[in-house]
């Protein structure tokens, strides 16, 4: 994998306004890792005059086999997890999905933010899942591994199609979004909550749009996703905000501020994480930080190997959420005074799975239909 720290010779690489990251780096099943260097041939200086179009975003269209994707992991508290899209437009550096373009051949780094397959026929999927006589309704999570209400969900409408399918089986869904975009979907996500079936969670990281534009380039601004809680908490939503992922001396001096904020706009619970730096998200974030805080990327770091045992990351369960040691435990505090400060709850309500229905009509109450 390629290293963080600079290499002597090694040409520098921009950043791209309106992306995350400039670097399309290695992922980790490649056999090589490739790095420019400066030949001596005035490479250096051709490369600095030369104008470079920023790139465009790609949409790959997939016609995907399934569209319901298990979760084992003791520390996420949902079973079953819909992710209309790979890849995702929004750029956040700090994106722990990223690794996930591995298995695709792609670069976490640019080709995650710029490359996004698009699971056309998501929709589709999902009615032949819940309508298997088989299918017992468990927790399901709408966004874990992408944003469902990126940019390109505007025309595509893929997830639109997916919570249509989920209203018309009465299936109880959360989704997790930072996208002002979600209102749109307002007209179904409200019935929904007055049931007891929705739950959303709008993440905010900062309240500074200078630091959002990059930290989170392409995603809805602090204010936008602020109107979006205040517009779905109107409608009857429970909206939880997710400070998200807290980073030491980033955005971790705003944690009371955003808490406030959102609680202003209607927000009713408070959740919270710290920055994961999961396989190729380790470089491309050390590398972000060289390049935008060069004064303090050294007590970042120190600050996040203190809350995982003197290493990077520590992807143990109940410890890559929340970090572990002083500085994680005073995190924890912050965050639970401050929305105890402000009345936002620690806990989110049950959602009623009871009422669930095939596609179709056929109701999956009773042992006979659900074992079938």
């Amino acid at each position: 994998m390629t290293s963080p720290t600079p290499v002597p010779g090694a040409i520098p690489v921009p950043p791209i306004k309106g992306r995350g990251t400039s670097i399309r780096i290695a992922h980790r099943f490649e056999p090589h890792a490739r790095e420019t260097h400066d030949d001596g041939w005035g490479t250096l200086e051709q490369l600095a005059s030369e104008e470079h179009l920023p790139p465009t975003t790609q949409v790959i269209e997939e016609q995907a086999k399934s569209i319901l994707a298990g979760n084992d992991s003791p520390d996420l508290p949902f079973d079953l997890s819909i992710n209309p899209y790979r890849g995702c437009e929004h750029g956040c550096i700090y994106c722990y999905a990223r690794p996930t373009h591995s298995y695709l051949n792609l670069s976490p780094g640019l080709d995650f933010e710029t490359r996004i397959v698009a699971k056309m026929n998501a929709a589709q999927c999902l009615r032949m899942a819940l309508g298997k006589r088989g299918y017992v309704p468990k927790p399901l999570n709408l966004g874990s591994a992408t944003d469902a209400y990126q940019p390109i969900e505007r025309s595509l409408r893929i997830t639109r199609a997916v919570i249509e399918v989920l209203h018309e089986t009465q299936h109880a869904f959360s989704v997790v979004t930072k996208s002002g975009g979600i209102v749109r979907d307002i007209d179904l996500l409200a019935p929904m909550a007055e049931a007891g079936r929705v739950l959303v969670f709008v993440s905010i990281t900062t309240l500074h749009n200078d630091l959002a534009r990059i930290l989170e380039p392409r995603a809805s601004a602090p204010a936008r996703r602020l109107q979006a809680i205040e517009a779905l908490a109107k409608a009857g939503v429970h909206v939880g905000v997710n400070v998200a992922p807290i980073i030491p001396f980033i955005n971790e001096p705003e944690i009371e501020a955003i808490l406030e904020a959102a609680a202003a706009a209607g927000a009713r619970s408070a959740h919270w994480t710290v920055v994961r730096l999961p396989w190729e998200v380790n470089p491309l974030f050390q590398q972000w930080l060289e390049q935008h805080f060069p004064d303090r990327a050294e007590r970042v770091m120190a600050r996040i190997r203190e809350m995982r045992g003197g290493k990077d990351y520590n992807a143990e369960f109940f410890k890559r959420m929340k970090g572990d040691g002083a500085w994680a435990q005073l995190i924890r505090q912050r965050v639970e005074k401050g929305a105890a400060r402000v009345g936002l709850s620690r806990q989110t309500p049950v959602l009623d799975y009871s009422a669930f229905r095939r596609p179709g009509g056929d109701s999956a109450a009773g042992q006979g239909d659900l074992f079938g």
